[in-house]
């Protein structure tokens, strides 16, 4: 294997020369602490930058075992590492000099969300870094001194305090672990308990703006009514109270801007677990969760939605639908049976973004048009079923049709972005609001499995 000095005599050798000299500088170079590997290298200097990669043993690295023999916590720490490698990397990146991309140094960026990424990877024993460089360049000239102070000044230091265990400070990656720890565990309890969804009380769920994912300032921390407080004894937190949304339909209901959609949002985003600081730590959606919404024009081949579309005027086939443009209602009946298909066991849907027909019918439009008239049967006619026979909670915001309450085991008011439970308000209600009867082919738990061709 080739090692930093052989690099340092072929990055002289080919300073000065076309910048397709530089493929001459793939593969693997041993820096001593590390493996660097130049894997690939683009074609000049305005096109994609080269791809390289450092490779550790994990016990050069000296990492804990405790911190990545378990999936959840290794991906906890791959993320950590990966945040303070970017962090390091920004910190030079184009002070090198050149044209196009000369200089760029980088790698993911992680948002709030802790994922596993192919940007740093802990397996077989290794830490694989991985990341770009826009190799410098004078017009297409190459300028290869420039890359030796990227490769040999600048990368060596930000391996080092970002990829060894011994430059961290070590309450950072415990507590890293911990929370890891801490969230596998409400994940585990949630269908223990029988739940969807926990948040946990304090937890800030508005977002700084519809463009950034971090936490509101002052933003309202969430409470929680007595009558859905559901408490759990966290391994290291200890003991932490929380809105729990149970299995079943839940509505969500309220007031324009009173936290409707910011609570869905916490619950979508909560298949994903969170970094400390965000303020959604411990809101915790079991991983299946699925959020549905009406995409107009999107493609459909192949899927049965017959539970939903029926007896269309052209006389198509909705066991076998197939369109390059399909329709508000049509779409969000085929992301149904894809939820389904996929293995979904909760869907969450906001008025907001749903096909109106797709929803509900109400009794007015029904007198009107008449059931043999109305290939679409409505997701309210279907949501009982799709729980009691499917197994499919759904939690659904609602802010002007009051059909779902009929429908719903919970429903939750947000008040000002404080939930409230009012379950038994609205049973008071029901009988003075009866709901319409929908014309309906029997539910079959076979149609809701669909089948590909």
């Amino acid at each position: 294997m080739k090692n930093r000095t052989d690099l340092r005599e072929e990055l002289e050798s080919i300073n000065r020369r076309g910048y397709p000299a530089y493929k001459s500088l793939k593969g693997q170079y041993d820096f001593g602490d590390f493996l660097l590997s130049i894997d690939h290298v683009q074609g000049d200097p305005f096109a994609s930058p080269s791809n390289l990669s450092v490779e550790i043993p994990m016990k050069r690295a000296g990492f804990p075992e405790e911190y990545w023999d378990q999936d959840y916590a290794r991906v906890a720490l791959e993320d950590c590492i990966l945040r303070r490698f970017s962090g390091e990397l920004s910190k030079n990146s184009f002070k090198a000099k050149g044209s196009g991309k000369s200089g760029l140094i980088a790698t993911s960026r992680p948002g709030q969300e802790i994922l596993h990424r192919s940007a740093l990877v802990i397996a077989k024993g290794k830490l694989t870094a991985r990341f770009e460089v826009g190799f410098p360049a004078n017009g297409r000239t190459i300028n290869a001194y420039e890359l030796e102070k990227i490769l040999f000044d600048f990368l060596p230091p930000a391996v080092t305090q970002s990829l060894f265990y011994k430059n961290w400070k070590k309450e950072v990656l415990q507590k890293n672990y911990e929370l890891s720890v801490d969230q596998h565990f409400i994940r585990e309890e949630l269908p223990k308990r029988k739940l969807v969804a926990f948040l946990g009380e304090g937890s800030i769920l508005p977002r700084m703006s519809g463009v950034s994912s971090r936490p509101l300032r002052d933003a309202v921390p969430l409470s929680v009514p007595e009558s859905l407080k559901v408490e759990m004894d966290l391994p290291y937190y200890g003991r932490m109270s929380g809105l729990g949304i149970p299995e079943g339909v839940t509505l969500i209901i309220g007031g324009g801007y009173h936290g409707k959609s910011t609570l869905l949002q916490a619950l979508e985003q909560g298949v994903y677990n969170h970094i400390a600081g965000d303020g959604r730590e411990y809101a915790v959606t079991e991983d299946t969760a699925l959020k549905l919404r009406a995409e107009d024009g999107r493609s459909v081949q192949n899927l049965d939605l017959s539970l939903f579309i029926h007896n269309l005027p052209n006389g198509k086939d909705t066991k076998k639908f197939s369109t390059a443009d399909a329709s508000g209602s049509t779409s969000q009946a085929a992301a149904v049976m894809e939820g389904i298909e996929a293995g979904s066991h909760t869907f969450l849907i906001d008025e907001d973004t749903s096909a109106t027909n797709f929803l509900v019918r109400d009794e007015f439009m029904q007198k009107i048009v008449h059931g043999d008239k109305e290939p679409i049967t409505p997701f309210c006619a279907r949501v009982r079923d799709l729980y009691e026979k499917a197994g499919i909670s759904t939690v659904l915001v609602a802010g002007s049709s009051g059909a779902f309450f009929h429908m719903a085991d919970t429903v939750i008011q947000m008040d000002a972005y404080h939930p409230l439970d009012v379950r038994e308000k609205v049973a008071q209600f029901l009988p003075e609001y009866p709901l319409p009867a929908f014309e309906a082919d029997a539910f079959s738990r076979t149609a809701a499995v669909p089948a590909r061709s």
